[in-house]
């Protein structure tokens, strides 16, 4: 499996991801502005593994050096896993994470991330994801009907 290097096209700084991590904060009702850094690199890095060849290259054109790099620092999965194992892995990666609360945390983050990457990029990404991930960025997951 070839793993694809992340490297962000447009010039973001570090005010970037200390804005990203600042909006984590926000939507997840962080206490402090670490307790959001922490959970948004864990969430980052556990996301980096679900993402593949270019979906996961097109995704991190829209995040700051920092972000690419936490999503980076995980190989993706020889096979995609469900939004459901994806939480669950957050749970065991989080300190004091239940399955309930990592989802929050997934939540808080891949919303922020949805945001900052846009709707064409998000909707690219999350139909090349298994079901159930659209939940995870805050939108609904629409099922196509029989005829």
């Amino acid at each position: 499996m070839t793993v694809t290097t992340m490297q962000p096209r447009s010039p973001m700084t570090t005010s970037d991801w200390t804005n990203l991590v600042e909006a984590v904060r926000e939507t997840g009702r962080y206490p402090t502005t670490a307790e959001a850094e922490q959970v948004t690199r864990i969430v980052l890095s556990g996301f980096g593994g679900v993402l593949t060849g270019d979906s996961r290259a097109a995704f991190a054109e829209a995040l700051p050096p920092e972000a690419c790099e936490a999503l980076s620092s995980t190989t993706p999965e020889s096979i995609q896993p469900t939004a459901r194992e994806f939480v669950e892995s957050m749970a065991t990666r989080i300190e004091g994470a239940t399955p309930a609360t990592a989802r929050w945390h997934a939540s808080s983050v891949l919303n922020v991330l949805a945001e900052r990457a846009g709707t064409p990029t998000t909707a690219r990404l999350i139909s090349q994801l298994p079901p159930g991930y659209a939940l995870l960025f805050g939108l609904a997951e629409l099922m196509g009907t029989a005829a």
